[in-house]
This record gives C-alpha cells, structure tokens and sequence, in this order.
C-alpha cells in the first residue's frame, strides 16, 4: 500500500497531462476543421458573387445590344435595367457596364415615328 501511495501523485500527474494533451489535440482539430470550413465557404461565397456579378454584367450588355439596335429602351426595361446595375454595383461590379447603363438611361423610352 505504502507503494502505491508514493506512486500515485506521479501517475495522476502522467494522467492529468495525457487528458490534457488529448483535450488540446481534439480542441486543435475541432478549430482547424472549422477554420477550413469557414474558407471553403468564403471561397463559395466569393464565386457565387463573382458568378451572379458576370450574370448582372452579361444582362446588361445584352439589354444595350438589344436596345441600341432598336433605338429605344422602353421604361419597363429601363427599370430592370436599372434593377440589375445596382446589384451589379453592389457586388463591386463597376466596368464597362456602368457606360452601357448610362447610355440605356439616356435612350429614348418609345421608337421614332
């Protein structure tokens, strides 16, 4: 008995220090697991707005396109226009669409008769 009492602060401190190394293991893993998890969101996130930002962009030219080679941009199509510019801006878009959009804006609303 009087062995195992002398042995027995040297083992609880063996024990104290592997549960501690087991709990600072498991903690470490947990937070680099959710570390890159937070970046592989990040990075969908990111292509996800740089995607709907080339779909807003794309919509736009193809409204000038349309709406310059009929000579006119009706209002209703002004407005969507306009709808998808401020998304657009928004997203941090602000290239050669933002020309296109203003020359959409001064288009007149109805054909010439």
């Amino acid at each position: 008995m009087e062995i195992f009492l002398r042995i027995l602060p040297y083992a609880v401190n063996i024990l104290s220090g592997i549960i501690l190394a087991c709990a600072t293991y498991t903690i470490n893993k947990a937070r680099a697991e959710r570390t890159a998890e937070r970046q592989r969101e990040e990075t969908e996130a990111e292509a996800l707005r740089n995607g709907v930002q080339a779909l807003l962009r794309e919509s736009i030219v193809n409204n000038y396109n349309r709406y310059h080679d009929r000579g006119y941009c009706p209002i209703y199509a002004k407005e969507s226009c306009k709808r998808a510019w401020e998304s657009y801006s928004a997203l941090g878009g602000n290239d050669v669409a933002h020309d296109l959009y203003n020359k959409i804006l001064q288009m007149p609303t109805e054909p010439e008769v």
